[in-house]
């Protein structure tokens, strides 16, 4: 029989792999912005958020607060890295009001992020109590974070196309949840289940919404704007 450890290792890995293809998403929206040297209508917000979703699982997956959590800290560590590249992109090709605005919310997020340190380490003693401060907060954001794809389910059923939710994208949110999911289930970890039970519910209503309006979708609109916006990876 294999031993649990090993699976939830294993069941991870794969969980890796998959949150890197979603973190990878947005890849052909900055291509776009750089051929075109602007931003045009696209927005920061999804990626300045996952900078802080991310840098908050970081911190729940240190030994110090969540003991065993090394999968964790290894893809939302990459993905804090991909989104700030996004984000320096962006800052490059933004007028002056977003920059402002992207170096705004950094600075904020920065200084969000050093309190929230800090808190854990002086008032919470024990990886117990630790994970269960951060752990809330984690789920919180990531709970946050799913009002984006309601926004664009509710736009798909307004109007009977399917043009701003690719099926690829969708998909990869189901199968991301249902992966992390099955690795907080192998040693029990209700923070990492709950925003993936919930990832993987969202991602199944997007499925069953392209199958119902695949068809009264115009040919031409389909993939006709490439994903803006991804889930973290967690």
């Amino acid at each position: 029989m294999v031993n649990p450890d090993t699976m939830r290792t294993i069941v991870g890995i794969i969980g890796n792999v998959i949150s890197f293809g979603l973190f990878a998403s947005p890849i052909p929206t900055f291509i776009q912005i750089v051929k075109k040297k602007t931003v045009g209508e696209f927005k920061p917000d999804p990626y300045l958020a996952t900078v802080l979703n991310c840098m908050m699982w970081v911190l729940y997956g240190l030994p110090f607060v969540r003991p065993d959590s090394l999968l964790v800290i290894t893809i939302n560590g990459g993905g804090l890295v991909i989104e700030l590249i996004y984000v320096t992109i962006f800052f490059v090709y933004a007028d002056s009001l977003k920059r402002k605005k992207i170096a705004l919310w950094l600075l904020f997020e920065v200084i969000f992020m050093a309190i929230i340190a800090a808190i854990t380490m002086l008032l919470f003693h024990g990886t117990k109590n630790r994970s269960l401060f951060v752990g809330l907060l984690c789920v919180v954001f990531n709970v946050i974070m799913y009002a984006s794809p309601l926004t664009v389910m509710r736009q798909v059923i307004r109007t009977k196309s399917v043009k701003y939710m690719p099926f690829t994208l969708s998909l990869a949110n189901f199968a991301n949840g249902i992966v992390w999911s099955i690795y907080a289930l192998i040693k029990f970890d209700p923070y990492i289940l709950i925003p993936n039970g919930l990832g993987s519910l969202s991602g199944a209503v997007q499925l069953i919404l392209y199958a119902t309006y695949y068809k009264s979708t115009p040919k031409d609109e389909e993939d006709k704007k490439p994903p803006e916006v991804q889930l973290s990876g967690m």
